[in-house]
């Protein structure tokens, strides 16, 4: 195995590529020894392409000298979470109701890095239908935190933050319903970013919760996140939500420093009773390095931060019992074998529906599923998800108000550093209350990036999250590429 080629940066194995220094082939072959080797301690992967990766870069590698105009990420491996549609590979959702199931087409996301000549290394782990902070709700089993095996990794994108903590893998795909994204990238001390709603396609993107669901890029910098979100991002006419503005050119302005932003802080959040020491600390020196170089900070509010948990947990679990309605085993999905006991009457049919749901969906699908539907029962509706929708107008509200004094709000991404395996899985209140500071963002539809910002005393990840108004995506990306920058930031990588 060679460790200069895993423990690389997208940006650094690109222009090593280029100059001829490596070739496709001996990336892919690297990262797929790696994952041979490793993956039985962090189970980061579902499924991998193996040989048919190797063929694509053999391909590449025999071609890329006639082709005139080229991807700055053609060649290079990336990993998929397993809740995007591929059709060289299962797309499972980490669920028993999908486990054999093979998409007939690729997503918009996936038919994008195809384009881009980027190839494709496997399907990650996920706490299944993307419900989970933790990664422990994955029917295939729990992935470990590279940095601690006895650790999560995060959820529900936890396999894509795991493998690049693990240099499995040198860039990935995760999606962020309130934090999935994010949320793993600072358990794992890797860069993530949630894009604004809409500025990556959802076709072909299995729906837990429609209108909170987004793509987006995981990398060890952010010029790594900058790179891929130029490929995977820009209009589609499949997805109705898909906005339709150009893409701007988002390394254009990466290095501009942050002198003259304007970087907001929300008091309230770094003087909460629930935020660790250690992670106050480091985000009270990452204020102290922005103002050194220039930056304004200024005191912004979020009045209705508090409400955002539970509002996220009524329009979450309504949408999810909606979408998984379809599940009924009847056209897809696991189906329950025959009960021969009963007639070949309607009751027969119900049974077969309420056997196959009950097999093949795991327990916290099922405990959102059912709160779902309570929410939108009548009688409820107008007392729980009627409401949940005005309390979301007014966290966007929050946020615009906010974002009339700021130009990037600043904070922790999660209340404490990763959490021990099991620790949470009985008390669902404490899991959700890890997602504290994540889900405003997407209840809002605003991009949010975490990155790292240092290591808590016990040697586990700390990470910075940075908002932005929507689609001030290159403004983010400017703020965190100046928090690298300032801070000599150097990608880590934990010895398995």
């Amino acid at each position: 195995m060679n460790n200069a080629i895993i423990h690389s940066t997208v940006s650094q194995l690109s222009k090593q590529l280029r100059s001829g220094e490596l070739s496709s082939t001996q990336i892919i072959e690297a990262f797929l020894e790696r994952i041979k080797n490793s993956d039985s301690s962090v189970h980061a992967f579902l499924s991998t392409a193996g040989d048919r990766a190797i063929e694509k870069a053999k391909l590449f590698d025999q071609t890329r000298s006639s082709k005139s105009i080229e991807s700055p990420l053609a060649g290079l491996p990336i990993a998929i979470k397993d809740v995007l549609c591929t059709e060289e590979l299962p797309t499972t959702c980490a669920s028993r109701m999908l486990e054999k199931f093979q998409s007939p087409y690729n997503a918009g996301v996936i038919e994008k890095l195809n384009q881009a000549g980027m190839i494709m290394l496997g399907k990650t782990n996920m706490d299944e239908f993307a419900m989970g902070g933790s990664t422990e709700n994955s029917a295939f089993g729990l992935t470990r935190n590279p940095w601690d095996l006895n650790r999560t990794p995060g959820g529900s994108s936890g396999g894509s933050a795991a493998c690049l903590a693990a240099a499995q893998a040198p860039i990935s795909i995760g999606t962020d319903t309130g934090g999935s994204i994010r949320q793993p990238a600072a358990f794992c001390g890797i860069s993530g970013l949630k894009p604004t709603y809409g500025r990556v396609s959802r076709y072909g993107l299995v729906a837990f919760a429609s209108s909170l669901d987004q793509v987006g890029p995981m990398g060890q910098t952010v010029e790594d996140l900058a790179m891929l979100l130029q490929v995977i991002a820009g209009h589609d006419c499949r997805d109705s939500t898909s906005i339709p503005d150009s893409v701007p050119d988002y390394s254009a302005e990466l290095h501009a420093g942050c002198k003259g932003l304007r970087i907001g802080v929300v008091r309230d959040h770094l003087e909460s009773e629930g935020l660790d020491d250690d992670i106050r600390n480091a985000i009270n020196q990452a204020i102290d390095v922005y103002r050194k170089a220039g930056a304004t900070i200024v005191d912004v509010m979020l009045p209705n931060t508090k409400h955002s948990i539970a509002t996220y947990y009524i329009i979450a679990p309504s949408e999810a019992s909606s979408n998984l309605s379809r599940y009924s085993a009847a056209h897809y999905g696991h189906r329950a074998a025959p009960n021969k006991n009963l007639a070949k009457d309607t009751s027969a049919l119900i049974d077969m529906y309420c056997r196959s749901r009950a097999e093949g969906f795991g327990s916290e699908v099922k405990r959102r599923i059912m709160l779902g539907t309570y929410t939108l029962s009548a009688g409820y509706y107008d007392a729980y998800y009627l409401k949940a929708l005005k309390v979301r107008r007014l966290i966007r509200q929050d946020y615009d108000k906010a974002f009339e004094t700021a130009d990037v709000i600043l904070g922790p991404t999660t209340p404490t550093p990763a959490f021990k395996l099991g620790e949470k899985s009985n008390d669902p209140v404490q899991m959700y209350l890890v997602d504290l500071f994540t889900v405003g963002a997407n209840l809002a539809g605003t991009p949010a990036l975490s990155i790292p910002c240092g290591k808590s005393k016990s040697g586990l990840p700390i990470g910075l999250q940075l908002q932005a108004p929507p689609l001030a995506e290159a403004t983010l990306l400017r703020a965190g590429q100046a928090f690298q920058t300032l801070t000599s930031y150097q990608p880590e990588w934990p010895t398995l």
